[in-house]
């Protein structure tokens, strides 16, 4: 399954070995991997949630594991191969949808807290998608008002980004079942024990 905002990248993409064709037939054969790429790159694949807990809201690697003004906050880097899809790390109706400019610094990065980012409220936990340094689009598949399903899409950040959980400061280190460093799968890996 292809993400639905994938579709408009994949079109364009496609332009690209057409328009290559009329330079030379090398330049056609590089050009001719380009919508593969993109169309790998907005796969979606379906994920059912197991059991109980929080879970990540991408697929990648923990970046940072550290607590702000009194919650926990963990955060999951996403790279250019991973699935962009991000979801629902708990069921609940969605408080408030908020988007903040910013910059557009590697997602990586210390300063990419600065950066573009939308924040997403669902019950007590916050759902923060940060736009990196490609990635310059953050678009959302729900509404202030929505009911969401744990492990539900919530939408998707395009080309390299990061996605973080804010969580109701009820939880400490000890309910967290991952650590900084720890691949995981958006939708099924478990975060946090349920608080």
């Amino acid at each position: 399954m292809i993400a639905r905002v994938g579709f408009r990248w994949i079109a364009v993409a496609c332009l690209v070995p057409a328009v290559a064709s009329f330079y030379s037939p090398t330049a056609f054969s590089v050009a001719v991997a380009l919508p593969i790429l993109v169309a790998v790159f907005f796969r979606d694949p379906d994920r059912e949630p197991d059991g109980s807990g929080v879970v990540s809201p991408a697929d990648g690697k923990v970046s940072v594991v550290r607590e702000e003004d009194g919650r926990l906050r963990v955060g999951v880097f996403m790279n250019l191969h991973d699935v962009h899809v991000n979801r629902a790390p708990v069921g609940g109706t969605v408080s408030s949808t908020v988007h903040h400019d910013g910059a557009h610094r590697p997602a990586f990065s210390k300063d990419s807290d600065r950066n573009e980012r939308l924040e997403t409220t669902i019950g007590g936990f916050g759902v923060v998608q940060i736009a990196g340094a490609f990635a310059r689009r953050i678009t959302t598949y729900v509404e202030e008002g929505e009911a969401v399903e744990r492990g539900e899409r919530l939408g998707v950040i395009a080309f390299g980004s990061r996605a973080d959980v804010v969580f109701p400061a009820s939880y400490t280190r000890d309910d967290l079942r991952v650590e900084e460093g720890d691949r995981v799968r958006a939708g099924e890996t478990v975060l946090a024990n349920d608080g």
